[in-house]
Parts: structure tokens; sequence; C-alpha cells
């Protein structure tokens, strides 16, 4: 049954859905791009049908311009649209490198038209090179929030200091890809199974030496750190205590990061190779329990589409990164469920309302004259994920044939359907 049905004045009406997950099934009528009524349900039977605001990923690798042979902006936001999302933060790492105003206008009026809102996260050093600042207070006024060299960690020491500070001064993030090229060096999979496979190792401490050196950094100047895609348990920890001493520091995590492990990546090959790697059976419990305890502030995706044949090479040639909007809501509902049912209140936050507030984006809530983002999620008996079926226009996802029982059946932007 499609869960929305057209009105003959060009309005539309969701039907027979639990608001947030509550109790309540209800009918949600929308005209000219807002909610303006909510009523119970007029169909008789129970739903597993929830509406939920739409999903917003701090996170996401478009790959336009510069690498359209893996993602567009127009197939990357059908992804988007496909994967529950509304609104996602366009990474910088493109050619060239989003590192100033007009780059971002660039990205900006390509993206006009996509099936997602695309905000355009900047460089924080100039071609990510590391070796000098963006103008921050440019990239601030034309309405940038993030900032980051993800793909690249921002290394020195003086460098990181002043963005935070000036970060401080004026409202903006910066997003940190954490990884010490003298601790992880070259190295391709975690490095307690590097051995199985002949290849170099990526250490657990190269990122836990940056994560350390970048909360003192934020503790000192003030600026707002956001770890990108936590990998290890002792990185947990370090998040733990910023937030217990009130360091301005929120964190993120990968879905892939929540359900893998490094002895997937020994048993499937360079598939699976990723940045950074697939830790330990240990690691992946203690990112569960910063999820549900609120360490973890939001589950993003690090969409890093490529080509096939840049993942069918060998490990140390094979290319870094996993898609991953199209398979997000399942792999996190299921995290977050268990036999009393999903924690949709939890998966809200992680996956829309904490984000949408770290990249200061307008509050959307469930309520009469609000904004018409929305996605409907529905609970169903097991099914296999299938690449076949996904829009993104490459096919490296690690989740292809996965078990899983939730899906997006339908995504409102401003009132127009997406995906259904």
């Amino acid at each position: 049954m499609s869960a929305v049905r057209e009105l003959p004045d060009g309005g539309l009406v969701v039907e027979n859905v639990r608001l947030a997950g509550g109790p309540e099934r209800v009918d949600v009528t929308v005209e000219a791009g807002r909610l303006v009524r909510i009523a119970p349900a007029a169909a008789a039977e129970d739903t597993s049908r929830v509406l939920l605001p739409g999903f917003v990923d701090l996170h996401t690798h478009l790959r336009e311009p510069g690498g359209e042979t893996a993602e567009t902006i127009a197939t990357g936001t059908r992804a988007a649209a496909a994967g529950g999302y509304t609104d996602v933060f366009a990474m910088a790492n493109t050619d060239p490198v989003t590192d100033g105003v007009e780059r971002v206008r660039d990205v900006r009026r390509r993206a006009a038209r996509a099936d997602a809102r695309v905000h355009v996260v900047s460089a924080a050093t100039m071609r990510q090179a590391g070796e000098e600042l963006v103008d921050v207070a440019a990239l601030r006024r034309t309405g940038v929030v993030l900032f980051s060299d993800d793909g690249h960690c921002v290394g020195d020491d003086g460098l990181v200091y002043r963005l935070l500070t000036e970060l401080a001064e004026r409202g903006g993030v910066f997003a940190q890809h954490a990884q010490s090229a003298g601790i992880a060096g070259a190295g391709v999979i975690n490095e307690r199974v590097a051995a199985s496979v002949g290849c170099p190792g990526w250490p657990d401490a190269g990122e836990e030496a940056v994560v350390a050196r970048d909360i003192a950094i934020a503790r000192a100047t003030g600026g707002h750190l956001h770890v990108c895609h936590v990998s290890t348990r002792r990185s947990v920890d370090l998040i733990r205590w910023a937030k217990q001493v009130g360091a301005p520091v929120t964190a993120e995590v990968t879905p892939h990061h929540l359900v893998l492990q490094d002895t997937d990546a020994v048993a499937r090959g360079p598939a699976l190779k990723v940045n950074p790697p697939l830790r330990s059976a240990e690691d992946v419990r203690a990112l569960r329990e910063a999820v549900a305890d609120g360490t973890i502030d939001v589950v993003g995706t690090d969409h890093a589409p490529h080509p096939a044949r840049t993942k069918a090479r060998p490990w140390t040639e094979a290319a870094f990164g996993l898609t991953a909007l199209e398979t997000a809501l399942p792999i996190v509902a299921g995290v977050l469920s268990s036999a009393s049912g999903t924690d949709w209140r939890r998966l809200t936050q992680v996956m829309s309302s904490v984000p949408a507030s770290l990249g200061q984006l307008p509050r959307v809530a469930l309520a009469v004259g609000s904004a018409a983002d929305l996605c409907v999620v529905e609970t169903g008996p097991e099914y296999s994920l299938a690449v076949a079926d996904h829009h993104s226009r490459s096919r490296n996802t690690p989740f292809d044939g996965h078990p899983v029982r939730h899906r997006v059946v339908l995504t409102m932007l401003g009132g127009r359907v997406t995906h259904s």
C-alpha cells in the first residue's frame, strides 16, 4: 500500500503512520510544503510504519565536481532521498577542492535542483594541503558551517589551534579526520589483523593521538571540534571524558563501524577497505554503547562512492571508502532495536535532530505548521539489502545481501515527494 495519497487540490496525505514511533496512528496532511493537519488515522488496520523527520548527514562525498565517474550531485542526492535524507553536507575533497567562496557557490549552483538540500563543507586548509588555513571569515559570511580536510588529517598543531580559535569567535565547526601520519603511516587495515593479509597496519593509536591532541586544543580555545568517523574504544573514552569536563566536542560514527569488524575485512578483502579501518569486536561494542549513551552524537554515513575498478585492486592499491546513504537507516535501526522494539527517539536524535543542530539548520518538528521534511520507515519481515536497487552511481556497498527489517518507503522534501 502506498504511504501517501494525493488530494484533488494538490495536497498530500501521509496515511496511517505512527508519529515518531509513538502509539497513536495518524494521517498527516501536507499543503504548500507544510504540515497542515495531523488527525487520527482513518484506516482501521494497525501499521508498522513510522513517520520521522527527514535525516541529515553531516558527512557525504558527492564527488562533483571532478569525480563524476563515481557520483554526481544528482545521483548522490537521489541515493540520499532513497535513504530518507533531506539534507546532506558535501565534503570538500572534490576537484578542484572546495576551499573558497566561489567554489562553495559553484557547488550550490550545481545542487539547486537536487533531491536533497546540499550544504557545502569547506576545506579547513587550502587545497587540503595542511599548510595554510582557508579564509574562515569570508566562508562563514557566505553561510559555511563545517570546515574539514576529510580524507586528510590537519596534522599541524598550530594550524588546528588557529582554526579552532577563529571558529570559537565565528561560530563554525571543525570536523577532523583523526589520522596521525606518523603512526598510521601507509596502513590500510586494522593493525591487529594486518599480518594475515600481508599489508601495513593502521594502529588504533593513529586515531587516538589526534583525538587527544584536538580535545586539548578545543578546551583551550573554545572552538567546536567534531570528530569524524570514530572507530576505537579508546577514542570513545577520550570523547566521553571531554564531555564530562565540558569541552566543546562532538563525535560521529558510521553505520559500517557499528556492524562490521576487521575480521570481515580479512574475509572479504579490499572491498571492505575503508578509512579509518574496521576495528575489533570490542571496538564495535564500545561504539554501540557510545551511541546509546550519547557519547557519540550522530551517525554520519561517510558515503564514499568509487568506481568498481578502483575497489577491485590489491589491498595497498584499492580505494578507501564505502557507499552508505541508502543503507544507513536499516543498519542503524537494527543496531537500535531490541526485543522490545526500535528506539525511534534515539534514532531520530542521531540521524536527524542532532546533526541538524550541529549543522545550524532550522529545527524540523513533526507538528502542524512545520516544513514537510520527513520520511516514513516501515518495519517488516527480514529481507536482504540489494545493491541492484541502489540509485548511487557506484556500487561499493559493504551490505549487499545483508539481512535487515527496516526500509524507507517515503521521503518528502519541502512537501515534494523525492522517494516512494
